[in-house]
């Protein structure tokens, strides 16, 4: 009775440190992650989820296509009355499914990153418990709670704990259906495996692997014996039910991608795989040879161990030692010292798995897990793009399992050895004495190192955090009434990379319509299918360097500006010490340059321009070359009005004001305003030159207003 009140409660602290868990990622995903994480993977999983609320498997983007394609899509071809074109994500519709479960049961999609981080909290109590006791057990979840990969992953949108979890819950429903010979047990191990497969092919292969040789041997031992049968029926049990899944996995993507054989994945990057060689992905090409497999791996297992585990290099040490100690038993079939009796419930079932099973059946998972990533390129690119800086090694996600078992296993062993060779030597006060000191000793220890791997993550991402919310701050503020956004590509033609927060709804009719900010005919034909929106331009000044630095942010609401001819006026302020400028009118065509007659300090240059069907000019300034305009070609093309000052020193400040227009019919049209850069020592620059407003850093003394108008002349 004693034992099993212990036992009890065991359990309710297991309990209580799964919900802590919960509770914890929850708090993480609404505060760290409000905009989500630097890896745009999780607006991919996210779209597809809002499409499955919706009934959608895929995006049907019509003539908008180049500039609505979300990150991670796959283009494809679709019938003409479904406008010629389909999409579709490389993300598994299970992680999605999961996602959209929550959002159509809660309103909210963070509310199932919550519930994963419960069940796997709950899962990884419940394989230690099994794999050694329930003592144990609790000491894994808390471990498990400790990790910075844990934390930081199991708050994001991306599928490695949602796929971690079926992987446990098989896990843990293997051990259940081999002690207890329960076909409803082996009927959910086998669903539960064939589900992750279906949600991360790679993590449910390197995780089932070890339990599939450990079923294996279970099956040889038993094949002369009576018990055969029952042996063999239960792995059917579990083998049926995952196959099925596998089987559906396939028919998904027959539907999607047009081959049972080719995962979404796959299809949008079809040399980006579990192998070594030539790899490529989105133009980035390496040769992922075995020397390099072996760095990146090592690499990453030190980043791990250091950096994304509890307590750092303490709780990897604490793995090692309790991995060492139960290999150590298992090998030589020596158990601990405290073991159930055989002739007890639990005892009667352990003996059909024993724990030593159980333990090599988890220390094989590290082995598969660490072998099986080895092969994969994308270690290395998570390695090279900084993901693995903020987010942890997080293909190595699974290993959270065993590393926290065992690390507990270690720790525990530790302690039980300190008492027990201290009350062989010492008095009772003289033990409590020295266990007082190892505590006063270790806990301050590892309470700093965990301190220094938990801070080092939180504070990169609440970096990030507070930049993309500054950036995001103008399109967050407005509310928007069939509005269509255009979006800078710093990323390429991407939606969603990197502004994965801004997310079109799944058909393409939201209040918003996010679109990509392209060439002028492109930009033209985007007005022409969004007619009925009110268009905006957001865009920032600065480096986008992942959120890295700031951005100042702007969102403009534009208008379209038609008729035979638009008559502009741009007043641009005198820069500091600027003693001379000059003005020119650029187009395709060539050029056109104005004399400024006088430069004011902290005055002002006023350039009056105009731009017709035929060409473009200034009508306020003397020509100072001999065309007095510049033309302008058919069709869509910018206009530019460039003005730039000249200190005595020869510094230069640039104004550019880049206006889009299209030429038609004898009639003009502009999209007004223009978009303006202020560029230093160059005339031309990049979005580190961007006019944001008066409250934008520049150089003392700039400051621009312009305004346009239609002007129809009459016969």
């Amino acid at each position: 009775m004693r034992r099993q009140r212990r036992e009890r409660l065991y359990a309710l602290f297991g309990l209580v440190v799964a919900l802590l868990a919960g509770v914890v990622v929850a708090l993480l995903a609404t505060n760290l992650f409000p905009y989500h994480s630097v890896n745009d993977d999780e607006g991919v999983a996210l779209l597809q989820a809002a499409m499955l609320l919706k009934g959608q498997m895929f995006l049907h983007p019509g003539q908008l296509a180049d500039v609505v394609r979300p990150w991670s899509f796959v283009v494809a071809d679709a019938p003409a009355e479904l406008g010629g074109v389909k999409m579709y994500g490389k993300a598994s519709p299970v992680i999605s499914a999961l996602f959209a479960l929550s959002k159509a049961s809660t309103g909210e999609f963070d509310v199932v990153l919550s519930v994963v981080a419960f069940g796997t909290t709950a899962l990884v109590y419940g394989i230690a418990a099994q794999a050694f006791d329930r003592e144990t057990g609790v000491l894994s979840a808390l471990l498990l709670l400790g990790s910075p990969l844990f934390l930081v992953t199991s708050a994001t949108f991306l599928p490695y704990a949602p796929t971690t979890l079926f992987a446990l819950l098989f896990g843990f429903s293997y051990v259940r259906a081999t002690r207890r010979e329960s076909l409803s047990w082996s009927l959910l191990s086998g669903t539960a495996i064939g589900v992750a497969f279906f949600a991360r092919p790679s993590t449910g292969v390197l995780f089932a692997l070890p339990f599939l040789a450990h079923s294996l041997m279970s099956l040889w031992r038993a094949r002369k014996g009576a018990r055969f049968e029952a042996v063999l029926r239960r792995y059917l049990a579990i083998a049926v039910p995952g196959l099925a899944v596998v089987v559906l996995a396939l028919v998904y993507n027959a539907v999607v991608t047009g081959d049972p054989f080719v995962f979404p994945y796959a299809a949008f990057a079809p040399d980006d795989g579990l192998r070594l060689g030539h790899r490529e992905s989105l133009g980035a090409e390496q040769s992922y040879t075995p020397a390099l497999a072996v760095e990146t791996t090592g690499r990453l297992l030190w980043l791990f161990a250091t950096k994304w585990t509890t307590a750092g290099l303490v709780g990897t040490l604490a793995f090692v030692v309790g991995l060492g100690v139960s290999l150590r038993r298992a090998l030589t079939r020596r158990g601990p010292a405290r073991r159930p009796s055989p002739l007890s419930k639990r005892g009667r079932a352990a003996a059909k798995m024993p724990e030593r099973e159980v333990q090599l059946v988890l220390a094989a998972v590290v082995v598969s897990v660490v072998l099986g990533n080895a092969f994969f390129w994308g270690t290395l690119d998570s390695l090279q793009n900084g993901l693995v800086r903020l987010l942890g090694p997080f293909y190595y996600f699974d290993l959270l399992l065993p590393l926290s078992a065992f690390a507990a296993a270690g720790i525990l062993t530790t302690a039980r050895t300190l008492r027990r060779e201290s009350r062989a030597r010492f008095s009772p006060a003289e033990v409590r004495g020295v266990l007082l000191l190892a505590l006063v000793v270790s806990v301050p220890v590892a309470a700093t190192t965990e301190m220094q791997v938990l801070s080092d993550p939180f504070a990169e991402n609440g970096q990030r955090t507070a930049n993309l919310a500054s950036t995001y701050e103008p399109i967050v503020e407005t509310e928007f009434d069939d509005a269509v956004v255009f979006l800078p590509t710093p990323y390429g033609d991407w939606q969603q990379h990197p502004f994965q927060y801004l997310r079109n709804d799944p058909g393409f009719d939201g209040e918003v319509l996010y679109v990509l900010d392209e060439e002028p005919e492109r930009d033209f034909e985007t007005l022409g299918l969004t007619e009925n929106r009110t268009p905006y331009r957001f865009t920032y000044r600065g480096e986008w360097t992942g959120a890295v630095d700031p951005v100042t942010p702007q969102l403009q609401q534009l208008d379209v500006l038609e008729g035979q001819r638009v008559n502009a006026t741009s007043t641009l302020g005198v820069p500091a010490r600027a003693s001379n400028a000059t003005v020119r009118i650029e187009t395709v065509e060539g050029d056109a340059r104005y004399d400024v007659a006088d430069v004011n300090p902290n005055g002002t240059v006023t350039a009056e321009w105009t731009v017709g069907p035929d060409d473009a000019r200034v009508t306020n300034l003397p020509a100072a070359t001999a065309n007095e305009a510049v033309r302008l070609p058919a069709g869509a093309s910018e206009v530019d009005l460039v003005v730039t000052f000249v200190t005595q020193s020869g510094a230069t400040v640039t104004y550019r004001q880049e206006a889009t227009v299209e030429v038609s019919d004898e009639r003009v049209r502009v999209v007004w305003p223009p978009e303006t850069r202020v560029c230093r020592s160059t005339t031309e620059c990049g979005t580190e030159g961007t006019y944001v407003g008066p409250e934008g850093d520049y150089v003392s003394g700039v400051s621009v207003e312009t305004e346009a108008r239609v002007v129809n002349e009459t016969a």
